[in-house]
């Protein structure tokens, strides 16, 4: 742990790993400027636009940064590539360090800031009837990763007692994750990248933009046209159980 190290207060930091594109920066002083639209295919066409007037508005340029934070994954296989391959350029066009942060920590992190959990199993939809898991365990400033990201079945996701169960697959999976564990709906959300990156930092983990890679779990990354019509199928059969459960 290098305690030692200078903490960065300018930060860009930007996650498309869900359906959703989230962009915050800080400039140090003055309030989070936030933005957030469509993710998947749309991101790979907005992202930098979006970026680049969220910078302007903070009245900062890209070399000013100290550190790019962008969600690696897992998630979306186009949006990890997205973010992967927009931190390298803007990290190498300007000379800033990136910093590589896993969804499922910041599902985590933004899970904590809503409702002060410390002890989180996180869990986003990983699409063909899986989710991607993790779980973290929060001390002072700093998450303990208890379980690696994994994939798996909704049933395959074990949340001991006391622990609380965050993500965005609860709706999808009400049925087959457990039952009597606290839910608390959350996203990896560019603020929570925000909010990591610091302690992050100063445990020199950065790289140079070249080493901005994205964290793949799946092997296969692209469903059949079948795959994605049976995909849309479940998910709306499964909406449709679930209005049917709630009270």
């Amino acid at each position: 742990m290098a305690s030692s190290a200078r903490i960065p207060v300018k930060l860009l930091a930007f996650d498309t790993s869900t359906e959703t594109l989230s962009i915050a920066v800080s400039a140090g002083a003055g309030p989070v400027l936030e933005h957030s639209g469509g993710g998947g295919p749309q991101a790979s066409a907005t992202l930098i636009p979006a970026i680049e007037a969220l910078l302007q508005q903070a009245g900062l340029a890209l070399g000013e940064l100290d550190a790019i934070a962008f969600g690696r994954g897992p998630g979306s296989f186009t949006g990890l590539r997205t973010a992967a391959a927009v931190a390298q350029g803007l990290g190498f066009g300007a000379g800033v360090a990136v910093l590589p942060i896993d969804t499922l920590l910041a599902v985590a992190e933004e899970a904590h800031g809503l409702c002060g959990a410390e002890r989180i199993v996180a869990l986003l939809d990983a699409r063909m009837d899986e989710v991607y898991f993790a779980a973290y365990e929060r001390t002072g400033d700093r998450w303990r990763t208890v379980q690696a990201p994994a994939l798996g079945r909704p049933e395959d996701v074990a949340v001991p007692p006391g622990w609380t169960l965050a993500g965005n697959a609860h709706a999808l999976h009400a049925q087959r994750l457990p039952a009597d564990a606290p839910r608390v709906a959350a996203w990896p959300t560019a603020r929570a990248l925000l909010r990591l990156a610091p302690a992050l930092l100063g445990d020199s983990l950065a790289h140079a933009a070249a080493d901005a890679l994205p964290l793949y779990i799946r092997d296969k990354v692209a469903q059949t046209t079948e795959e994605r019509t049976a995909d849309r199928a479940r998910k709306e059969s499964l909406r449709k159980a679930a209005v049917q459960e709630s009270p």
